[in-house]
């Protein structure tokens, strides 16, 4: 069976495909939908939902709160694709340099990975931000460094158990160079899993940057859901919506994420495709 014809099978995964698609075409779309700054102090401050001309309300300065769920997703989205990328591209190096080689290269790296995943990594972002300047990169490189332990240990029990494959073997005896066998012969072999970790990664990244926005750690400059989440904290009880609709933003963002990763690890799934 084909991959979508595996993937359409698990119905959470194809809904979650379809929120997801509509956040993006929000993300997408902010600047023509709304045009303003999105900290730009356009009306009246804490007008509720639907009151003059707010269709979400707006927070305590009169900045409209459906205007910054809109820029915001863009923040969200691609602070959490750029992690995603940079903790798996290392994690995958660190991986498969460690299950290849195996040995005293194994060792070391699996203790540098072991001493990363020893620190919580919550309170380890928050400490790689406060150290450097909030950002947009400050806070890509935070999310990367916590993240990308798991990878690196996926990667290496992927690479142990092909290395010793038969395709593996005829590569060394014709002689092929070891970069070679794990560009070309290994690392394919192994994107499925890689592919399925990395998708539901965009969401924990997502809510670590919501974190660190929330305890004003993030970029000041830029609009994000955390960042709302945090100026409306105070006022949950005289202006709840400040509040609500970014956290409900997040919420359906990354159930929807984790739906989609649930259904590639369906459709991607070697022992899934065997039975069908």
């Amino acid at each position: 069976m084909t991959f979508w014809s595996l993937f359409k099978r698990n119905r959470s995964a194809v809904l979650g495909l379809v929120i997801l698609l509509a956040i993006v075409f929000m993300a997408a779309t902010a600047q023509l939908f709304f045009p303003e700054d999105p900290f730009r102090l356009i009306g009246k401050p804490m007008s509720s939902p639907g009151e003059n001309g707010f269709l979400l309300g707006s927070d305590s300065l009169g900045r409209d709160v459906a205007s910054g769920i809109a820029h915001g997703a863009k923040t969200s989205l691609l602070i959490g694709l750029m992690a995603t990328v940079v903790a798996v591209g290392f994690g995958t190096i660190m991986g498969g340099l460690a299950g290849y080689y195996g040995g005293r290269i194994d060792d070391l790296l699996m203790r540098v990975t072991e001493m990363f995943q020893t620190i919580p990594s919550f309170i380890f972002a928050i400490l790689l931000v406060a150290i450097m300047k909030p950002s947009i990169e400050s806070i890509v490189i935070a999310i990367a460094v916590v993240s990308w332990p798991a990878v690196a240990r996926l990667v290496r029990g992927e690479f142990l158990s092909l290395k010793t494959r038969e395709f593996v073997q005829a590569c060394h005896t014709v002689g092929m160079s070891d970069i070679r066998i794990i560009l070309g012969e290994i690392l394919p072999n192994c994107l499925s899993p890689i592919i399925v970790i990395g998708s539901l990664m965009v969401a924990t990244a997502i809510l670590i940057e919501s974190g660190l926005a929330f305890l004003g750690l993030g970029d000041p400059n830029i609009m994000s859901w955390g960042f709302q989440i945090g100026a409306g904290r105070t006022l949950l009880r005289s202006a709840w919506w400040v509040c609500t609709f970014p956290g409900i933003a997040i919420l359906v963002t990354v159930l929807a994420i984790n739906l989609v990763g649930e259904g590639l690890n369906d459709a991607l799934n070697p022992r899934l495709r065997e039975r069908t």
